[in-house]
């Protein structure tokens, strides 16, 4: 007899049906299960085996045959445990069962019991879209009920599976307090207003936050780089519904889901650390999983001594900065993964670190220092739009207990009034900052006056600006605008935009 069973599986982030289908003829005993299967879609023979015996069914000594289709798509995981397990004892008529109105998810251990899975919302999502109720691990349930309208029947064995599905005990679809909204404000550990000094630095932090631009620290160890960096977060805008949830889908298929807290109201912030290999950093593997630039979507990525990364790791980031996603192709199949977030990083100087430093002396030779900073490629560095240096904090400012900093709260509220005026200059297309702004719409959108031009001409003259230095700092300062609330670039916006190009003008090497 052959038993029909529906699950879900997933390939990246997209999710697809999985018919599971148990046929039980006689032969010799034996197990095959085919359908294009890993390694753990193949080891739940056994674990099914000692599942159904310990649950108080009987395992057939018959041939079984178990097929997962559709045959040319990879089955990964072991969430088919269950449904399969079901389809076997339904295909032996040890229950009569209806299996067509549910999808049925779940690992099993050897007593039975419905163990936790990962990606479960991405497949809830799946699930309402087919129409269809679900059946999974209790642990689960919190994550999958984020999906409205959608009937969860939350499960903590096999047993409790089948008494339910035989009528045997009253099974009530799981709820859970509506903890949604349009906009769910977060309150974060860290503040702006720590951060004593560093003025300018704070500044740039802004610029960079209002138009999505790429950053890059630059000073001894010790003057808060890496303190300025993990509060990039709490002054980006809060996260959009949408966003939300395409951040929380992310997640649930990388595993990294709260059980309690399953909604991810806050925005990324990964820093990695620089041991991380390219596949680390943008994702694969032999199962191919999101990497850290995906995990970052919507948030920041934050690297930490930046000319410590594997130089092929940082070379992998050049095209998913430019594109805003990754594409990962391998022999049977080619994954997208979405990768638009706002690239932070920091570095000393030179090896020691205290090269330019007033408080301590380097010790590092030009080569050395040459050698360190060509750890960075130049395409690399041209991906970069604001690159600055952090000077010592002075003593008094570090001692000054009344001059109160500026809060995260004030600066989140200006750069929120300069992403308005992004959106109501971009409109439909699909530019959503002033760091994506083509060639080609420059013109448009950086109209400039002949004093502007003039300045312009001297610094490229002055400091050797390549071109694409030139339209990097016409997109900042057009940031820098749109923070003033000025709807064209003025001379100080432009001479502010300079400021924040260290590397081009040669200041510390």
């Amino acid at each position: 007899m052959v038993s029909k069973v529906t699950s879900l599986g997933y390939i990246g982030l997209e999710v697809y049906p999985v018919e599971i289908e148990v046929d039980v003829q006689r032969g010799l005993p034996a197990i095959s299960v085919v359908g294009l299967v890993d390694t753990a879609v193949k080891e739940s023979r056994e674990r099914i085996r000692s599942a159904v015996k310990n649950s108080g069914f009987e395992f057939p000594s018959s041939r079984i045959t178990i097929n997962l289709a559709p045959g040319h798509i990879k089955k990964e995981g072991t969430h088919f445990d269950l449904a399969i397990a079901l389809g076997l004892i339904s295909a032996s008529k040890q229950a009569n069962i209806d299996l067509s109105k549910y999808f049925i998810l779940g690992e099993l251990s050897l007593e039975g019991a419905a163990r936790k899975i990962t990606g479960v919302f991405p497949m809830a999502l799946k699930a309402k879209e087919c129409g269809k109720k679900l059946i999974l691990p209790y642990e689960n349930a919190k994550e999958a009920a984020l999906v409205r309208g959608l009937e969860i029947y939350p499960v903590k064995t096999l047993s409790d599976t089948l008494a339910f599905l035989c009528g045997l005990s009253p099974g009530q679809p799981y709820h859970t307090t509506d903890n949604q909204a349009k906009h769910i404000e977060v309150e974060y550990p860290v503040d702006f207003s720590e951060v004593k000094g560093q003025l300018f630095a704070k500044r740039a932090l802004e610029v960079a936050v209002s138009g999505m631009h790429n950053l890059l620290l630059i000073g001894p160890p010790g003057v808060g780089k890496t303190m300025l960096a993990r509060r990039l977060p709490t002054i980006l805008p809060s996260m959009e519904f949408e966003e939300i949830l395409e951040i929380t889908k992310i997640y649930s298929i990388a595993g990294l889901l709260d059980g309690d807290e399953p909604l991810i109201s806050q925005r990324p912030f990964r820093s990695p650390h620089h041991t991380s290999s390219n596949i680390a950093l943008v994702g694969g593997g032999t199962n191919i999983k999101p990497g850290e630039i995906t995990l970052s979507h919507h948030g920041v990525l934050f690297l930490d001594e930046l000319p410590e990364f594997n130089r092929d790791a940082l070379e992998a980031l050049r095209q998913p900065l430019e594109d805003g996603f990754i594409s990962i192709s391998r022999a049977t199949k080619r994954l997208k993964f979405p990768s638009r977030f706002l690239f932070a990083a920091a570095m000393n100087p030179c090896p020691c670190g205290y090269f330019g430093s007033r408080e301590k002396s380097c010790h590092c030779s030009s080569l050395q220092i040459q050698k360190y900073r060509n750890k960075i490629s130049g395409p690399l560095l041209d991906r970069i739009d604001i690159h600055i240096e952090l000077a010592d904090i002075k003593a008094e400012d570090l001692l000054n207990s009344q001059n109160q900093a500026e809060s995260s709260c004030a600066i989140k509220e200006r750069v929120e009034n300069a992403r308005v005026a992004q959106r109501k200059r971009f409109g439909k297309e699909k530019v959503f900052f002033n760091s994506q702004i083509s060639h080609k719409q420059l013109r448009e959108t950086c109209v400039l006056s002949s004093e502007v031009k003039n300045l312009l001409k001297s610094a490229i003259k002055h400091f050797g600006f390549s071109a694409r230095a030139y339209d990097k700092i016409l997109k900042v300062s057009r940031t820098i605008a749109d923070l003033a609330g000025r709807a064209n670039i003025g001379p100080e916006d432009i001479s502010e935009a300079i400021q924040y190009r260290s590397l081009d003008k040669n200041l510390w090497v």
